[in-house]
């Protein structure tokens, strides 16, 4: 039986939250289309994120473990992929369009002459891919000609798996990696950013700041309201363009893709850019002195106040209420 290939993706021999998301469209998108569904974990030490894999109900699930794997190597991934996927018949394959997604798939359609559909947010039994364009201001009927396919899925479309009883084989995967696989990519450092905050595409409740914040003590009252509430922290591309608050902060179509519970818009006027990273939030909260600012068109609540007076309110009575 033909089969549906999705690679899950892992940091440091731990699954991201999104594979589960990743994992969720393939089982329902294999059932919709007669597929078999396997996985494939790519990396150093990852005996245990393969039996965390091997609940979720899929065929099989093909481990690549090796020293020359520790850390993502576009050229390497790229060949183990496409070798697992001749071997056994893929006729989708399939990945979390992350930034790693987003530069390893591209590489796995033009090693095997396949088309792509990228970052979709649904699809049809007739294997019609439904992606955003035009900074999700419209939606995209795609459909890729080519018999086999490669397919990037947006996780916050797509509801997360869960684990079940029965454990799937696990099959390795013999890694022989052309010389040029290893030489070519050297992996020189990794700086970790290291925070109390949840990761941001990971978090229940998210605080954006925008370039209203205007300066360090602005951003300092963002902090605190995220932390008051036990959220990530997120800010707008002129935020971040302003040199207020790092580039892996940035929420939009340029920046990182969120839907978490709680998204509360602080300053941020509403570019559709930025609505199109967020708007996927089962809650949206914006608070803007410019009543007109088009924010408030997606909001659920809105509050128009200057940021500077009602956030230090805001903080202090969450602070308030989580203490009980």
């Amino acid at each position: 039986m033909s089969t549906l290939l999705l690679v899950a993706e892992q940091f440091q021999g731990k699954l991201r939250k999104v594979t589960m998301n990743a994992i969720g469209f393939g089982k329902a998108a294999a059932e919709a289309w007669g597929l078999d569904l396997h996985l494939l974990l790519i990396g150093e030490d990852i005996g245990d994120a393969a039996a965390e894999l091997a609940k979720f109900g899929a065929a099989k699930v093909h481990v690549a473990d090796s020293s020359d794997l520790e850390h993502y190597n576009t050229e390497a991934h790229t060949q183990l992929i496409a070798k697992v996927a001749e071997d056994i018949d893929a006729k989708v394959i399939a990945g979390a369009a992350t930034v790693q997604g987003k530069d390893l798939f591209p590489r796995v359609a033009g090693r095997m002459g396949l088309g792509m559909a990228s970052d979709i947010i649904d699809y049809t039994p007739e294997m019609t891919f439904k992606r955003p364009v035009w900074a999700g201001a419209l939606i995209a009927h795609v459909q890729v000609e080519t018999d086999r396919k490669v397919v990037t899925v947006r996780g916050t479309s797509f509801d997360a798996a869960a684990p079940g009883d029965d454990e799937s084989e696990i099959v390795e995967v013999d890694v022989e990696l052309d010389e040029d696989a290893v030489e070519k990519f050297r992996h020189s450092d990794l700086e970790e950013v290291v925070s109390e905050r949840p990761e941001l595409t990971e978090a229940g409740t998210v605080v954006s700041g925008g370039r209203a914040m205007k300066d360090a003590a602005g951003v300092e009252l963002i902090e605190g309201l995220a932390d008051a509430f036990g959220a990530a922290m997120g800010a707008s591309r002129a935020a971040c363009d302003a040199g207020l608050v790092p580039n892996e902060l940035q929420v939009g179509q340029t920046g990182k893709v969120v839907a978490p519970d709680l998204y509360i818009a602080v300053g941020i006027s509403g570019a559709i850019q930025h609505l199109a990273g967020m708007k996927g939030s089962k809650v949206i909260v914006a608070v803007n002195k410019d009543p007109e600012a088009p924010i408030f068109q997606l909001a659920d609540y809105g509050l128009v106040a200057d940021l500077f007076k009602v956030v230090p309110e805001m903080t202090e009575k969450v602070e308030k209420m989580r203490k009980g």
